[in-house]
């Protein structure tokens, strides 16, 4: 089998010219995904069966079937109902950047707010009876006390899932988006050389994941450095 470097070289700057769409779906997704996760957690520590078991089950579903299909389910299906052809939620619907959003927002918040109770439930109780003790109310002792070690403690964790959602962007080409995987396919379509071109997609990947892994550490390291003293 012949292996053409010329068509990496010329394949890697048309990659990265969706490297954009990439980037909007996954910082979107990852900002609003967090917002779902929070809502999830407070629910699922809230200590409360009916706000409780909601939250269980929707993590469940989310987390329990693949994010494809997640996708495939929004994007084909949600336009086929009228209720939300006739509402607000129809212009984000009827374009295919929405549908992706939504569908790794919501499959990142199921996975991201169990990141986020492991956090909570991390905090080590002594702290919490300590800002007790100091007559701080229990919500000043989460926001206060418990909330900033927890983010701490989250972090790794977190870190893996966002380079998780990363490689998750890429299913947004299956529903006719051009990020940098549906770049990829279409040279790959003019090209017949899918070996060279998405070994060139998979170290952009790669690279991308390098420079978040570096973020992420860099960032744990900066917020923990107390424990160094």
């Amino acid at each position: 089998m012949s292996f053409d470097l010329s068509i990496i070289v010329n394949a890697l700057p048309r990659m990265l010219g969706g490297i954009g769409i990439t980037f909007q779906l996954l910082f979107l997704s990852a900002i609003l995904g967090l917002i779902v996760a929070t809502g999830l957690m407070l629910m699922r520590i809230s200590g409360k069966w009916y706000l409780n078991y909601p939250a269980q089950a929707y993590i469940y579903i989310f987390r329990g079937t693949p994010i494809l299909v997640q996708m495939f389910i929004i994007y084909y299906g949600f336009p086929q109902l009228d209720f939300i052809r006739d509402s607000f939620l129809w212009p984000i619907f009827r374009d295919p950047f929405g549908c992706v959003v939504v569908a790794l927002t919501l499959n990142s918040g199921a996975y991201a707010s169990e990141v986020l109770r492991g956090g909570v439930l991390g905090v080590d109780q002594g702290i919490k009876e300590a800002g007790e003790a100091l007559g701080l109310s229990a919500r000043q002792r989460f926001v206060y006390l418990v909330s900033p070690i927890a983010i701490r403690l989250s972090l790794p964790a977190y870190g893996n899932e966002f380079i998780s959602l990363l490689k998750s962007t890429a299913l947004a080409s299956t529903v006719t988006l051009m990020d940098m995987t549906g770049i990829a396919r279409t040279i790959v379509a003019q090209t017949y050389a899918p070996y060279e071109v998405f070994i060139s997609l998979a170290i952009v990947y790669m690279i991308l994941t390098f420079i978040i892994q570096k973020s992420i550490g860099a960032i744990e390291y900066r917020i923990s450095g107390y424990t160094r003293k």
